[in-house]
C-alpha cells in the first residue's frame, strides 16, 4: 500500500518522509490541482494524505473524491500549528453522516 503527501509546509514534508511517506510541498489552488492530479494517475497508490491547509485550496475537489472515488483514501491531517477543526468536529461529522449524536 503506497501513500503520497501533499503539503502546504516544508516541515510536514520532512516529518512524513522521514516514516517513508514521500510527497510534494505546493503553494495555491493550481499546484495543489496539479498534485492531486498526477497523484491520482498512480494505480497503485492507496492513500493521499493532504494537509488541512492545502485541502482549503481545493474544496469541491477533495469533496468529489470523497465522494466519488474509493481509492485512493483521501486523508486530511492538521500542519505543525494544529488542526483547524473545531474540538467537535468528530462528532459533528457523525452526525452529519448518520443524524446519531454521539457524546
Amino acid at each position: 500500500m503506497k501513500a503520497f503527501l501533499i503539503s502546504d509546509n516544508h516541515d510536514t514534508l520532512v516529518l512524513m518522509r522521514l516514516a517513508g511517506v514521500p510527497g510534494v510541498v505546493v503553494h495555491g489552488r493550481d499546484e495543489t490541482t496539479e498534485a492531486i492530479d498526477k497523484a491520482l494517475k498512480d494505480k497503485d497508490l492507496a492513500i493521499i494524505v493532504i494537509t488541512e491547509l492545502a485541502a482549503e485550496c481545493i474544496p469541491e475537489k477533495i469533496q468529489n473524491l470523497h465522494k466519488n472515488e474509493s481509492l485512493p483514501l483521501i486523508v486530511e491531517i492538521p500542519d505543525r500549528h494544529g488542526s483547524k477543526r473545531g474540538a467537535d468536529f468528530l462528532s459533528r461529522y457523525i452526525r452529519e453522516a448518520i443524524g446519531v449524536k454521539v457524546e
